[in-house]
């Protein structure tokens, strides 16, 4: 049975994050919000949590699984990235976009894309977000909360809980995400290709 933890949009209780953090340490997969939508996550380097998030997806290993980071000086431990992309990126950050970049030995094998050796990586605007990477002091290893055979995420804390109470450690409930997720640009070959439209603008990357 997973925990509900009610955390406050805008002042996030410490105590709350705390705890969710902990369980993120000691392996938990969770729930929480973004400024997409959902999303599934779990500690970087668990191999049962990347596991559980292909079972609730249904994700073959050509899947981007990304890391969601606090900030640049994160992010850069990850990937690699030189002068032209960074400057892109880091006009479109924090945001809704995700960004596809060649990984770094950092980064687990079982997390890069079997051919390419990438990863995806962002940051995201989002306060209960930060407040929980923060607390952490690593990415959270995530994916999407979209279901098979579903067009849209859930965007009730109440009803992730209530569906995925038998396969989620922890659900985090901020109040309504929306459905769309990050836009996804991939930079692995020094240019721009976007190749998901979704909530962060795509005009600088055209």
């Amino acid at each position: 049975m997973a925990k509900y933890f009610d955390v406050h949009p805008d002042n996030p209780q410490p105590r709350s994050i705390a705890q969710v953090a902990d369980s993120v340490r000691s392996g938990a997969l969770i729930a929480y919000p973004t400024d997409s939508c959902y999303a599934l996550g779990c500690r970087l380097g668990s191999r049962d949590g990347i596991d559980r998030i292909r079972s609730i997806r249904h994700l073959d290993n050509r899947h981007h699984f990304t890391l969601v980071c606090q900030d640049f000086a994160q992010l850069g431990q990850f990937v690699q990235i030189d002068n032209d992309v960074f400057r892109a990126i880091k006009a479109s950050t924090p945001g809704s976009y995700t960004f596809i970049l060649p990984a770094t030995r950092e980064v687990p094998r079982a997390l890069q894309h079997p051919k390419k050796k990438t990863v995806g990586v962002r940051i995201p605007d989002h306060v209960v977000t930060q407040a929980l990477l923060a607390e952490l002091g690593e990415p959270l290893l995530s994916s999407t909360l979209l279901l098979p055979d579903e067009e849209e995420p859930m965007t009730q804390g109440w009803e992730i809980k209530d569906r995925l109470d038998h396969v989620l450690d922890a659900v985090v409930d901020s109040g309504d995400c929306g459905t769309e997720p990050t836009t996804v640009v991939d930079f692995s070959d020094g240019e721009a290709e976007i190749v998901r439209h979704g909530a962060g603008d795509t005009t600088r990357f055209e």
